[in-house]
Formats: structure tokens, C-alpha cells, sequence
């Protein structure tokens, strides 16, 4: 049997790759447009804003580390100097200095605009220290506005990404190549990297929503206080021809300017001929209700993305379902966090061990505490913890507990032995009265 070293088909055409982007069919939506729709998405309804926060918060929550994974101690420090991270096992480490070095929360809280957008690209820049190793000194984010093209391989990897020329280089476009760069790729599919935002399926009712919510201020704008119309006055029998014409002429015009000038407030009032009058019509009949069908296209929104306890209450009705939507959502966000931590280990530590140590070297990994893992410390858990020795009091402890009780600091000079307790006596049994 001949081990297939090599490929005959393609997942892309390096010429060609547009075209997955074109099957796209709603023109608005294909690249480059749909970038700014998910933007103003993303920045102008509170219920898409909400299913972002609700998706990026307990990740960025979440405790970040590096396991050394057989790397050397040398490596695996390093590494996590550079990543600004703790080694597993060492989470009260002192912090090295923040200035001019990698901020793993702020490229964390970037690589997740890769559910908005699709994608988001960073470019590694390093410094060399005075040892000669490569430090990371910054995953520069590439916004997805400034991206002009990508080449694709015909397997459909990555082989560059360019970026619309800037005024400082001349206005020529910028080409990074696959080796300095970490791309965060939403759904990817073949050779689209560019992926597909989590926001497509709530387009539509996003848009829908977003009318509705304009045709219901209108309603509320044209008939909450009524509409004013203006009727003439009776003019005499008297006013005949020609005269009445232009007498009536003349005072439905002064009606109407008065009717359309016509606004609420303390100093509001309105002056009219006799036998004439001024009246607030409303709308006659039933309005059409918007609060049912805007609900609805919320509900549309957060269920994309297993959101669905941000509609408990209007959706179900009750909070009884509430822990099995959860644990839905939960697993959703460990499904990327996980993809984040594989990206980060291949195309950022991974390089950061290739450029010092060689392909060789065995390199760490990142890890996440799981989401959601979290119980609260009550006193009453870490007294059963202290009590069956699977922890031991220490200082820290003792602040910690202050702390999250609001108890004041300890003082030494002042600390009293602890009491020991008196033992109570047992109590006698009571006789028995053998009459009864």
C-alpha cells in the first residue's frame, strides 16, 4: 500500500476563492459590506449586544494559564513571562511589569471579535532581550475594515492576508504572510477565512425588529396625542359670492397653520373665531400591537447562539428550564474557548518556542479554568474542607475569608487563644413511671 504523502484534490483555488464568499445572497451581507452591518448591529440593539456579552464575558472571566506540558522550566517560564499568564500550579506568582509587554486580556477580548465579524487577524511583533531571545512584545490586531484580499493555498491553508495600503507607507497594500500571523476564524469553511458571524441568522430579524421599532415610535408619535383638526366658523347668511369664498379660504389656512403648530406644554393654548373648533382626533378602532412580534425577533436573536435564558420570562413563560438552557450555553462557550486556547498554542506559543529553541523543542500549551466550574466559598464548605485535611488554614486563607466577609484585618498584638470549648454533660435519662 503507497502512504499518501501528498494532495490531488483542493478545498480552494488560490484565484478563485471569492467565490465561496459570493454565495452569499443578500447583497448587503457579502464581504466587505456585511462588516459594517455587524457593526452597527453589534452597537445599536441592546438584545444582539447582550447575546455578545453573554458569549465573551465568562470567557474573558474565565482563569487563563500555561501547562508546561513536558516543555523544560526554562521554556515553560518563558513563555508564560511572555504571555503574561501563570503556570499551572503557580497562580499566586508575582506579576511581571505590564509596560511594553503582551496583554493577555486585551487579545483575548479582541480574538472574540472574531464571533461578531467572522474573523480577527493579529500580526506577531517581538523584541529581543539582552540574552538574544525573541520576546513577545504584541499580537498587533488587524481591524476587519482595513483587510483588502487573503491568498489561499489550493488545500485551503492560509498563505497571506493583505491589508488596504496606509498614508504613512504610501498607500501601498500591506501583505502579511502565514508565519506572523495568528487568525481567529469563526465556522471556516474550505479556503473562506473569513468565516461567518455568529450575527448572520439574526439578520433578518434584527431588521425586521429594528422597522418595527420605527413604526411603533411613529404610532405613538402621531396618535398619542391626537391629530389637531381645525373646523371653520358659521359666517353669516349675509356673506355671500365671491366674499364667502375667500373668507373661508382665508380662515381654513389660518386653521390649518394653527393645527399644525400645535404642540402640548404649559404655555400652549390656541385662539379661534366663534361657532368655530379645534379638536384632538384620535385614531378610531384598535392600533396594531409591535410589542408581540419586536419579543418575537428577540427571541429569534438569543436563540442562535443557545442563549435562551436571556428570554426566560417572555419565551417560556417561567425560570423552570432555566439550569437546562445553561448548561446548553455553557458547553457553547467552552466549544470556543477551547478553539481560542488550540489557536493560541499552535500559532503564538507554538512560534514563540520555534523562533528560540528550534521545531524540536517540546513546547507548553494554554489551558482555561472550565466555565462555569466555579462554586462560592461558603464558610460552611471551607470548614468541611479544613475539617477533612483536603486543605490547610494559612495566611492567605485567613485573607481571603476576611475579605469576602467584610471582617476587619487581623492584629497580631491583640489576637487572642482560641476557646476551648466546655464539654456539656450528658443527659441522665428520665425514669419511667411503671403506672402509666
Amino acid at each position: 500500500m503507497t502512504v499518501p504523502v501528498s494532495e490531488k484534490g483542493y478545498a480552494s483555488t488560490a484565484t478563485e476563492w471569492w467565490t465561496q464568499l459570493d454565495e452569499e445572497e443578500t447583497p448587503e451581507l457579502q464581504w466587505p459590506h456585511n462588516i459594517e452591518v455587524y457593526d452597527r448591529m453589534r452597537r445599536q440593539d441592546g438584545q444582539v449586544i447582550s447575546v455578545l456579552r453573554a458569549m465573551t464575558l465568562p470567557i474573558r472571566r474565565t482563569k487563563w494559564r500555561i501547562d508546561p506540558n513536558g516543555a523544560r522550566p526554562e521554556v515553560a517560564r518563558q513563555v508564560a513571562d511572555d504571555m503574561g499568564l501563570p503556570l499551572v500550579g503557580e497562580e499566586n506568582a508575582p506579576v511581571l511589569r505590564t509596560r511594553d509587554r503582551f496583554s493577555w486580556a486585551e487579545h483575548l477580548r479582541l480574538s472574540l471579535l472574531m464571533l461578531p465579524f467572522g474573523h480577527s487577524v493579529f500580526e506577531q511583533v517581538y523584541r529581543i532581550d539582552e540574552s538574544g531571545l525573541a520576546r513577545l512584545r504584541k499580537l498587533a490586531w488587524r481591524p476587519p475594515k482595513t483587510i483588502s484580499r487573503v491568498d489561499v493555498a489550493p488545500d485551503g491553508g492560509l498563505v497571506a492576508i493583505y491589508q488596504h495600503g496606509h498614508p504613512s507607507g504610501g498607500n501601498k497594500e500591506a501583505k502579511m504572510g502565514v508565519e506572523r500571523l495568528a487568525v481567529y476564524v469563526n465556522e471556516r469553511e474550505g479556503g473562506n477565512w473569513l468565516g461567518q458571524s455568529l450575527l448572520r441568522p439574526a439578520y433578518k430579524y434584527w431588521l425586521l425588529k429594528d422597522r418595527l421599532l420605527r413604526v411603533q415610535a411613529q404610532t405613538v408619535d402621531r396618535n398619542g396625542m391626537g391629530v389637531p383638526v381645525y373646523e371653520g366658523s358659521k359666517l353669516p347668511d349675509t356673506v355671500t359670492g365671491e366674499d364667502r369664498t375667500t373668507r373661508e379660504k382665508n380662515e381654513l389656512d389660518s386653521g390649518l397653520t394653527l393645527a399644525k403648530g400645535f404642540r402640548s406644554g404649559d404655555n400652549s393654548g390656541a385662539s379661534i373665531p366663534n361657532s368655530a373648533k379645534l379638536a384632538l382626533k384620535g385614531v378610531e378602532g384598535t392600533l396594531p400591537d409591535a410589542d408581540k412580534p419586536i419579543r418575537y425577533y428577540d427571541e429569534q436573536i438569543a436563540r442562535g447562539v443557545l442563549a435562551h435564558f436571556l428570554n426566560l420570562g417572555t419565551e417560556t413563560g417561567s425560570w423552570a428550564l432555566g439550569s437546562t438552557f445553561a448548561d446548553f450555553f455553557t458547553l457553547s462557550l467552552q466549544t470556543v474557548a477551547m478553539q481560542i486556547a488550540d489557536i493560541t498554542t499552535q500559532h503564538v506559543i507554538e512560534d514563540l518556542v520555534d523562533v528560540n529553541w528550534g521545531p524540536n523543542e517540546p513546547a507548553p500549551r494554554l489551558v482555561f479554568e472550565e466555565i462555569g466550574s466555579r462554586h462560592p466559598a461558603t464558610a460552611e464548605a471551607i470548614k468541611a474542607l479544613i475539617d477533612s485535611g483536603a486543605i490547610t488554614a494559612d495566611q492567605k486563607l485567613d485573607d481571603f475569608l476576611r475579605t469576602t466577609y467584610g471582617l476587619p484585618a487581623a492584629d497580631p498584638a491583640t489576637a487572642r487563644e482560641p476557646r476551648t470549648p466546655v464539654a456539656q454533660p450528658a443527659p441522665q435519662p428520665q425514669p419511667t413511671n411503671p403506672r402509666r
